[in-house]
């Protein structure tokens, strides 16, 4: 028998609740009473993390959530067969049949090819049909036995049919054993494809969405072979295989790894599901890509400019531009931190004043021979020295991996040039953006045009940076560069005169836009303006670190507040979302405005309304009260750090509530604790009976 499943992992036609996260939260129940999880808020809160970010149901009525967390003790399948459906975020509908995989963080490679081995089986028709046909406990688990290879009796393998016969292994699905074309696949007689499949997990969608395909290709004639990049490791495909195929398919939520043995290849990228949901339509994506020779192709490296994971596998020139902007921003952020947080220490040691005099400091001390200066005096100068050069930076690197971010490496060093061209300009962040997005775009058209191989080898290293330089830094020196040093003048001015309503009005819009979606583009928009507005903060401008103050307070309030709606009006949540409220504290007094996606994942016309308030009331407190941040991040962890303590925690404390109280208002308005209520109630109906015969 399978270490694996066990009979006491499985519920057969129980009603486990009416939506996922309850089903999720029974199953991790059984895991953890069978001791094989040390925690279940743990083992919960992982899952649940994870479902959040890509919804787990699969076409045919079968869900397969998963996750790796610290709190299980040994790889585990928990399985149920509902009583009755529950959507799961399937194109075709509810999912009756569920497998939860709890893997722990260290789990060895023999383990997780079994689990991925059980992933695939899934896909087959005939394993799934003998698990809804199955009259006990028993009988499920030597179904899988059977089908992971396990099982050893001869009846067990007649049960499991196909599923323990063809089960494919966890290494790279094989090449796929072209049939004699159907009468309408003969146009894709001879073609080739390749594609990678991978996940975040590395154990379930990545060997799904590979057997999806190869069954696709096998219907439609095409000959394919996937590498699979998950957990149980993977063989890389034969450099020949990759040299003769047609197209590529990146069915993947993470990088793929050496990308660039693909370079030239058409190919078609979209999200790891979609290669279950939609393989056909991937391949015939892929097979089009082919004959076109416009189709996009792969670069020579992975970068942010090959990153296209929209449903057709390709994305507009709005979608590249604004992750490219966020690219650089990700880039930007530890230079900020870094100088922000030395600049502080700089100021706690020295006092504010040590701004106007750091460079006389350094020029006439040193640290065998102070002279006038005090030890406090010099320290505080060397560390608001180093900071203020780390703060430098930040309009360069912002503009040199906004550039990366569409055309790779060539245009990092045209982008950074740009940047040093915005700072002497005093263009400032937005100076830095526009700099950025056109030595990236110049950089990005300029690699196009296939040249010789002589010519092509010159491109990425003297070329392509000397006339992106030339474009973008030429372009901001001669015509940007003054208009937008003007309005960065006049935004510096209308800053530092907001007081009263002005500062109410701007730190209430900031935290809206911070609760509007959690980490979202509208969340990053006021992100992004915050942090690289501290790059122009100094001893007297001290605006850009009220709004960075106000941000940073209004993104902690969403998942506070859902924490503590959760926790005092606990019958308006489900079980599953309690947990995510105890894992919410932290997050939250982190900066993670991510903790509360689960809340809006399950119920988005109540939490959003409620985040969108408590983060405006808190942006308004904050930066009308000028509470202020050095960094760009860190929470209540930089809280000796903020000016105005007193009135940031205020701020924080009062969206906190305003936000709990907001949501238990609607829910209540909306009779959620009438459905929580039921659903606990059949977790309690469904405790009581034995889940084993």
């Amino acid at each position: 028998m399978s270490e694996l499943i066990t009979p006491d992992l499985v519920s057969l036609d129980q009603d486990l609740g009416a939506d996922k996260e309850t089903v999720i939260g029974r199953l991790a129940e059984l895991v953890q009473r069978t001791g094989r999880a040390e925690q279940l808020d743990g083992l919960l809160a992982d899952a649940i993390a994870r479902e959040s970010k890509t919804a787990t149901g699969i076409p045919g009525g079968i869900a397969i959530p998963h996750c790796r967390s610290a709190a299980v003790t040994e790889p585990t399948l928990a399985m149920a067969r509902l009583a009755q459906g529950v959507p799961w975020g399937a194109k075709d509908g509810p999912a009756d049949i569920v497998f939860f995989i709890a893997a722990p963080e260290g789990a060895d490679q023999t383990h997780l090819q079994l689990l991925a081995k059980l992933a695939r089986s899934l896909m087959k028709k005939d394993f799934v049909a003998a698990l809804r046909t199955a009259d006990s406990e028993q009988e499920i688990v030597r179904i899988v036995d059977d089908a992971l290879g396990l099982g050893g009796s001869a009846e067990g393998a007649t049960t499991a049919g196909a599923a323990s016969a063809g089960a494919a292994s966890a290494a790279p699905a094989p090449a796929a054993q072209t049939p004699e074309p159907a009468e309408g696949a003969a146009p894709h007689a001879g073609k080739k494809i390749v594609a990678v499949t991978a996940c975040p997990t590395g154990i379930a969608h990545t060997y799904m969405a590979a057997d999806g395909l190869t069954y696709a290709a096998e219907e439609m004639g095409v000959d394919l072979q996937v590498e699979t990049q998950g957990s149980a490791g993977f063989t890389k495909l034969d450099p020949a295989t990759i040299a003769a195929a047609d197209a590529v398919i990146f069915a993947t939520d993470v990088d793929v790894r050496d990308r660039s043995r693909f370079a030239g290849k058409p190919y078609v990228a979209s999200p790891v599901k979609r290669g279950i949901d939609e393989p056909k339509v991937m391949i015939e994506e892929a097979l089009a890509n082919a004959g076109n020779p416009n189709a996009k192709r792969v670069q020579g490296t992975a970068g942010a400019a090959d990153e296209a994971e929209s449903s057709g596998g390709r994305e507009g020139w709005g979608t590249r531009i604004r992750k490219a902007v966020m690219t650089g921003v990700s880039y930007m952020i530890p230079f900020v931190a870094a100088g922000g947080l030395l600049i502080a220490l700089g100021f706690m040691i020295a006092g504010a004043d040590i701004a106007n005099v750091a460079d006389d400091i350094l020029g006439t001390s040193t640290l065998w021979n102070l002279g006038d200066a005090s030890v406090a005096q010099y320290l505080g100068a060397v560390l608001f020295k180093m900071g203020a050069l780390a703060i430098g930076l930040l309009v360069p690197a912002l503009a040199g991996y906004i550039a990366y971010g569409l055309a790779d490496r060539p245009g990092i060093a045209p982008g950074f040039a740009a940047g040093l061209v915005a700072n002497f300009m005093g263009a400032g962040f937005l100076g830095g953006i526009v700099g950025g997005l056109l030595a990236g775009l110049a950089a990005y058209w300029l690699a196009q045009p296939r040249l010789p191989r002589w010519l092509g080898s010159l491109m990425p290293v003297v070329i392509i940076p000397l006339l992106a330089t030339l474009f973008s830094s030429g372009l901001l020196l001669l015509v940007l560069g003054g208009p937008i040093a003007t309005f960065m003048a006049w935004l510096t001015e209308w800053l530092n005169g907001m007081t009263g309503a002005s500062a109410l009005a701007l730190g209430a819009i900031l935290g809206l836009m911070m609760g509007a979606d959690l980490g979202g583009p509208i969340n990053k928009v006021a992100y992004t303006f915050a942090a690289a507005g501290l790059g122009a903060a100094t001893a007297v401008n001290t605006a850009p670190q009220e709004i960075m103050a106000a941000v940073i307070a209004a993104g902690m309030v969403p998942p506070l507040g859902l924490a503590l709606a959760s926790l005092v009006a606990k019958r308006y949540f489900t079980v599953a979302e309690q947990e995510n409220g105890k894992a919410a504290w932290l997050l939250g007094a982190s900066f993670i405005s991510e903790g509360a996606i689960p809340f809006a994942a399950a119920d988005p016309l109540r939490v959003l309304p409620s985040t969108m308030v408590g983060g405006a009331v808190a942006g308004a407190i904050s930066l009308s009260a000028g509470a202020l941040s050095p960094a760009p991040h860190g929470g209540v962890w930089i809280l000796p750090l903020i000016g105005n303590p007193l009135m940031f925690l205020l701020a924080v404390v009062v969206g906190t509530v305003v936000t709990a109280a907001v949501v238990v208002a609607l829910k209540h308005v909306g009779g959620a604790h009438g459905r929580v209520a039921e659903a606990t109630r059949s977790r309690e109906d469904a405790a009581a009976v034995p889940t084993t015969a």
